[in-house]
């Protein structure tokens, strides 16, 4: 991979509360992720995860440190500035799904779209384009209680995508699946990447993690180290082409 890292962390740390309740949850992480790369994101519960997801998603800011998107250094700037970014260049996928429940699919995939002022006909076709990148057009007017979760968890991912966004964040995307739904949603998520979107994952499944490109693992606050070189779409234990 060639040019400008998509994301660049240097000395990132995060100090919630103050005195002597003060608590560090990031000390000084160090993070290069590159344009088109699949992460895994691993550690503990308190390892520091969340926290780093939540800062390189734009919903919170560094205590010190620089984090740059595409050159541009984010703890710098307004708050406005850092929602427009979100809205432009990040895709989020959530454990919970958090879908509308008395909201058909096609519905739930548009709101991106409502929160940008986009006309309706503008929405729903895009709203459709996306719901065909994870097959489910067929069930675009269904509500979230009549679709499985594997399903329900596609329909999260057609919202995400729906803006065209450059990164998808994905806190726990397997959390609420069974294996045989969480392998489909995996080998989803690796046919995204492959088409080019930067995808970063935070998982406490090993098995998951396995389809990433690279590996990070957290420990106290800190990066305790980077496995890269994975060959994104191989699960554990089975090597990439055998599937």
């Amino acid at each position: 991979m060639t040019g400008e890292p998509i994301i660049d962390l240097v000395g990132i740390t995060k100090t919630f509360g103050q005195g002597i309740a003060a608590f560090q949850a990031l000390k000084g992480i160090d993070l290069t992720i590159e344009r088109g790369d699949f992460v895994a994101i691993m550690g503990a519960s308190g390892s520091g995860k969340s926290t780093t997801m939540n800062i390189l998603g734009c919903l919170d800011t560094p205590t010190t440190g620089v984090f740059r998107f595409l050159g541009t250094e984010v703890q710098s700037l307004s708050r406005d500035q850092r929602s427009l970014l979100r809205r432009k260049y990040l895709g989020f996928v959530f454990q919970g799904f958090n879908l509308l429940a008395r909201t058909s699919a096609v519905e739930n995939v548009e709101l991106p779209l409502i929160y940008r002022g986009e006309d309706k006909t503008t929405r729903r076709e895009a709203a459709l384009r996306s719901l065909d990148r994870v097959g489910l057009v067929p069930w675009a007017e269904h509500t979230p209680a009549e679709l499985s979760g594997g399903q329900q968890q596609r329909v999260a991912i057609a919202r995400a995508l729906v803006t065209d966004p450059e990164v998808l964040l994905a806190d726990e995307p397997t959390g609420n699946l069974d294996s045989e739904r969480s392998l489909e949603i995996m080998q989803f998520l690796v046919e995204l990447n492959r088409g080019g979107i930067t995808i970063l994952m935070v998982t406490h499944e090993a098995e998951m993690a396995q389809f990433a490109k690279t590996i990070v693992h957290f420990k106290d606050g800190t990066v305790e180290r980077i496995e890269r070189g994975h060959r994104s779409g191989a699960p554990l234990g089975v090597p990439a082409g055998a599937h």
